[in-house]
């Protein structure tokens, strides 16, 4: 029995939702940039009539919006709260459902250890995220290409994409600790969406109260796109801060598991 595989097939249908929904989304948005930029003067016009409160909470900054960053970076923070919510379902569902669906103690009377078990599990879960990001990063950077009326970096392009990728490690780390210290998840979504939406309104009243600190807290402020648009790299704090979490939760989630009690399918 091979578990990485027998996982990949098993979410195979729904990565291809996901990966489907992302670039449908940047194919989409990106196609209005053009839009945005034929009148830049009334276009900017109209967006100095929003109260200043709105502008911060839809993360729209005058400043870099009319360039193909900025309008790249605003489409991204919808683009990342889908991905993590992609990612959450993953980790919480790809250990808590042998459980759900009374197979644990079946997988485990196999010659397969449980570290072993979470590893395959963990594993194709990255290789499914891996995926995702490279479809839509491609995707992105080609849309971006035809849509843009100005040279730009494909580098700085691809470090903001890459913000996805990272703000899903989080999110599959989190999942996989809730779903090995969590005795019964029911449903998936049920914990993935009141989780991601808890750290996305921390994150958008962060920027409304203008609290700094808010970045040390939710992932969805560990990489600010301004912030790469200006220094063109990420921001070593929140890579430490991110690479710490992912280690903690991942080490606590093999351990839990190890020593967790599992019961009988009987």
């Amino acid at each position: 029995m091979n578990v990485f595989l027998r996982e990949l097939r098993a979410y195979r249908a729904s990565t291809i939702t996901w990966v489907v929904t992302l670039c449908s989304l940047v194919v989409v948005f990106m196609s209005l940039y053009p839009a945005f930029t034929q009148d830049v003067a009334t276009t900017r016009e109209v967006f100095e009539q929003f109260p200043d409160v709105v502008m911060v909470a839809l993360n729209i900054s005058l400043a870099s919006f009319f360039t193909i960053y900025g309008f790249f970076g605003y489409l991204l923070g919808f683009a990342t709260l889908a991905g993590a919510i992609q990612a959450m379902n993953l980790g919480t569902g790809v250990i808590s459902k042998e459980t759900t669906g009374k197979t644990a103690d079946f997988l485990l009377t196999k010659p397969v250890t449980r570290w072993a078990v979470v590893s395959a599990k963990l594993g194709a879960a990255l290789v499914l995220l891996v995926v995702t990001n490279v479809v839509f990063s491609g995707v992105a950077y080609g849309v971006a290409t035809v849509m843009a009326d100005e040279p730009f970096e494909a580098s700085t392009f691809l470090l903001m994409a890459s913000t996805l990728f990272l703000v899903q490690l989080f999110f599959l780390a989190l999942g996989a600790l809730f779903s090995v210290t969590i005795p019964r998840i029911k449903s998936v979504v049920a914990v993935s969406l009141p989780t991601v939406f808890t750290f996305y309104i921390v994150g958008m009243l962060g920027d409304v109260l203008a609290n700094d600190e808010v970045r040390f807290i939710t992932p969805f402020k560990f990489f600010e796109t301004s912030d790469i648009i200006a220094d063109g790299a990420l921001d070593g704090v929140s890579l430490a801060i991110l690479g710490g979490f992912c280690v903690a939760a991942i080490g606590l989630s093999y351990l839990i598991y190890a020593r967790k009690d599992i019961r009988s399918s009987v």
